[in-house]
């Protein structure tokens, strides 16, 4: 079905998993993508479970009509939610997201990490297995990043309110004596910077990019997909909203894109 010089296709509730995408070109230059931005339903986790998979099935079929040989949910809620249903219905290699708890719960030395993510990522079944797997003697803090991911979508993380709602969340998760922090959300690396400004050097900030993108290049040799061709990949987006956010967002890439707004 799959031809290995086709497009591994990245979908998310936004422009969020551009994040995950500049983190695989780093090791899959010449694999040729196509991101999709559902921006204008972000975000997911304030939706129910059968809204996000309802959303992420729509995702995937407009990927597949493009015939991409993968597809990555860059989205912690889309894969807590829905990666399941999606793997179960399409023939084609899914790659999910997850909150890196795992990694943080083996390293603490303070037996307490913290994790900022979305209601619908903390709230999902899958999390909670993740967490009763690997940390179930940590501590494991939790806050719901509300307004993060609208902010994010609207251009707005460099908005002065940002670090002081930033503060708010973070602030009381350092008085629990947090030495890791997971971002549960794939639009969260963008706001490290910001967020190191709070925390500081001692406590370590965690994120998937670099773990995804190595499962990524994994699959793809076991199945035999890696792209054949030398020279760099082709790399279009298609988001749904205004351009502008995504535009900015991938303004460090020196490599020619393609951003499309497209009705979907």
């Amino acid at each position: 079905m799959n031809n290995a010089n086709n497009s591994i296709g990245f979908f998310d509730s936004g422009v969020g998993g551009t994040s995950i995408w500049k983190e695989m070109i780093k090791i899959l230059p010449n694999e040729n993508t196509i991101y999709l931005a559902d921006s204008a339903n972000a975000p997911y986790g304030k939706r129910t479970k059968e809204e996000i998979i309802a959303l992420s099935e729509k995702n995937t079929e407009f990927l597949l009509q493009k015939g991409c040989k993968m597809i990555v949910v860059a989205c912690n809620t889309a894969t807590t939610n829905a990666i399941a249903y999606l793997r179960a219905k399409y023939p084609v290699p899914f790659i999910g997201i997850e909150p890196a708890i795992k990694p943080a719960a083996l390293r603490t030395q303070t037996n307490s990490i913290g994790i900022l993510a979305t209601q619908g990522t903390l709230s999902s079944a899958l999390f909670a297995k993740t967490s009763e797997r690997f940390a179930k003697n940590v501590k494991v803090v939790e806050q719901v990043g509300i307004g993060l991911v609208e902010r994010i979508e609207s251009g707005s993380i460099n908005d002065p309110e940002m670090d002081a709602i930033l503060t708010n969340y973070l602030k009381p998760m350092m008085e629990k004596n947090i030495d890791h922090l997971i971002l549960g959300c794939t639009h969260y690396p963008y706001l490290i910077p910001k967020i190191e400004k709070i925390i500081g050097k001692k406590v370590r900030i965690i994120d998937s990019g670099f773990a995804v993108s190595k499962q990524i290049k994994h699959v793809l040799q076991k199945k035999d997909l890696l792209n054949t061709m030398s020279q760099q990949g082709n790399y279009s987006f298609h988001i749904n909203k205004d351009k502008i956010v995504l535009a900015n967002l991938l303004n460090d890439i020196v490599y020619p894109l393609e951003i499309k707004f497209t009705k979907f």
